[in-house]
């Protein structure tokens, strides 16, 4: 066993250590720097970020975890926030920033207690205690049941979720796109998808009822993969449009002399063909070798080759398909034959958007023509169906649209735009939409935005921590004024006066928990436009149950597991291997 090292660390292999105070303090001080970057794009008028990369490309965003996604951050403690937000933006897709902001206050407040001695297990105990707290009252006062859910709420709640973002103006267009986009995609569930959408739901027993419609009911899934979302320069962010029951893709025809549409109907539809493989002429396999002795045999070969490429065509045309599409390559001698047979085809598809369109027109991708027995067959019921497909347009290029898809349900947006910063943007404020809205049609419930969900749980719990005789009240009133961050955030960044709001906004709720006959005041929220605080149901501003939960849930644990962290040892680079 080799002597402690003379550096001091009072380690036996090679490297650095820290612990106690400083391994926490370093770490809050990280988390706070990263929560810093994103606090001023929260809410309505939140600014927004330029990122420029090594290369020198730029990225404008708003959106909490693309911001995060794209810093280089090497502080273990910090990288924790980072993927803390990407969690939230694939587990609910909205409120990313919040709950970066809320886990690093947690932090910060909970460095606080142990600086005054409070030991970490009794401020981690405090901290599970006050989310499980908060979460119950959450469910049982906070949360709305919205058991039809009318559009109006769909439309209110995408409208909140992109007021923040770039096309927070244009709001009542994009959310009613929004709105119809998931409605179109509308499925129903399997037993295995009700089983995910009640874990979602989370909590207690005796919650999980009130918060989730009863399991008797038929439950659907608006699968968000089915919406396909295109980009296209030119023209106002207004004139984007939705293809419902229909898809767009982004290809062209392959020759000039290709039809420009093919027109069917419900009755008799268009069949398209979907294919992941080469559409040239046959070559022989790499390492075949002929010794040819008559020089007329090479003519047939040649014959053959075009044969075989010819006999695969007709069997695609005679299956019925009058549109075929490819991930690979078209040469001229097929084209030739679909020239002919009048059949639009387009080469080079992306396979995802091919992939999408075999479920939309209820068709499937043929990797291969190859049979049981080595014959080549090509089986009619992979064909996809569609009332229409027709070239048309769009911005520098032509797009290929699906009309009438007669599949499982899919829909297209096509965004247009100044400029690709513009559309990127657009993009990913749309997908926020989405997910809000398709988190609202699978749980059916909403709370209200604005800062009241805050407000009130900070009023509970600090009245919940004096019933308790033990130090965890410290925890819990701790916790009550962290969630404090996100009114007084919006506050800030709307240039008000956040302490009069916030000392405002929790007079109301005070209020409502103390049994006053007004039932609008547990709904009192931030108008963050007129500087005063207002009934934000009425005003429609509200968002998924499940999103506030979550960001509770996650914050929570993040901040708990930073804390944890007592010690903290880098290995010099000779002792990693």
């Amino acid at each position: 066993m080799s002597a402690p090292r003379p550096d001091g660390t009072g380690l036996f292999i090679g490297g650095q250590r820290e612990t106690g105070q400083d391994v926490r303090t370093g770490n809050v001080t990280a988390a706070l720097a990263v929560a810093n970057i994103v606090k001023s794009s929260l809410g309505p008028v939140g600014l927004d970020k330029m990122l420029v990369d090594d290369i020198g490309d730029v990225l404008i965003t708003n959106d909490g975890a693309t911001i995060l996604a794209q810093l280089e951050v090497e502080h273990p403690a910090a990288r924790v926030l980072v993927d803390l937000a990407q969690l939230q933006d694939s587990e609910v897709g909205d409120g990313t920033t919040s709950v970066v902001i809320i886990a690093s206050e947690l932090l910060r407040r909970s460095n606080e207690l142990v600086k005054s001695g409070i030991h970490p297990t009794t401020i981690i105990s405090g901290l599970r205690t006050a989310l499980k707290e908060a979460v119950r009252f959450l469910k049982k006062n906070m949360v709305l049941k919205v058991s039809e859910l009318g559009d109006d709420h769909l439309i209110n709640a995408a409208k909140t979720s992109m007021s923040s973002k770039i096309i927070g103006k244009e709001g009542e267009f994009f959310a009613k796109m929004a709105v119809d986009a998931v409605k179109s995609v509308k499925m129903k569930a399997t037993l295995a998808d009700t089983a995910g959408m009640e874990a979602l739901g989370g909590g207690d027993e005796e919650t999980k009822s009130e918060s989730l419609p009863s399991s008797g009911k038929r439950r659907y899934k608006y699968p968000l993969s089915a919406i396909h979302i295109l980009k296209a320069h030119g023209k106002s962010a207004l004139e984007s449009h939705l293809i419902d029951g229909g898809f767009a893709i982004n290809a062209m025809r392959a020759a000039q002399g290709m039809p420009t549409a093919v027109e069917g109907s419900v009755d008799k539809p268009v069949k398209i063909a979907m294919l992941d493989m080469n559409l040239q002429r046959h070559r022989m396999a790499m390492g075949v070798q002929i010794v040819v002795k008559d020089p007329a045999e090479i003519e047939n070969i040649k014959k053959r080759e075009m044969d075989i490429t010819k006999e695969r065509i007709r069997k695609i045309i005679d299956a019925g398909a009058r549109v075929v599409l490819t991930t690979k390559g078209v040469d001229d001698l097929c084209m030739k034959y679909f020239v002919e047979a009048g059949i639009i085809c387009a080469r080079r598809c992306n396979k995802d958007d091919m992939r999408r369109l075999a479920k939309a027109t209820g068709g499937k991708v043929v990797v291969t023509m190859a049979d049981m027995d080595g014959n080549e067959t090509f089986d009619p019921e992979c064909l996809g169906s569609c009332t229409a497909v027709r070239e048309e347009r769009i911005g520098d290029g032509e797009m290929l649209y699906i009309h009438g898809c007669q599949g499982n349900g899919a829909s297209t947006i096509v965004l247009r735009g100044a400029n690709e910063y513009m559309l990127d943007e657009m993009d990913r404020a749309l997908h926020d939409s989405l997910c809000v809205v398709k988190r609202m049609l699978e749980s059916s419930t909403l709370v209200c935005g604005g800062g009241a969900v805050e407000a009130a749980l900070s009023v509970h719990l600090e009245e919940y921590a004096t019933t308790l005789h033990t130090r965890e009240q410290l925890a819990i009133q701790e916790f009550a004024e962290a969630l404090l961050i996100i009114p007084k955030t919006l506050a800030v960044n709307a240039a008000k006066d956040s302490s009069e709001l916030v000392a405002k906004l929790r007079a109301a709720h005070a209020k409502s928990q103390k049994g006053d006959s007004d039932k609008t005041l547990q709904n009192t929220g931030l108008d963050l436009i007129e500087g005063v605080i207002r009934d934000n149901l009425a005003a429609g501003v509200v968002e998924p149950a499940i999103s506030k939960i979550k960001s509770l849930r996650f914050a929570t644990e993040a901040a708990i597991t930073i804390l944890r962290i007592d010690d903290r040892i880098t290995l010099s680079k000779d002792q990693r291997h």
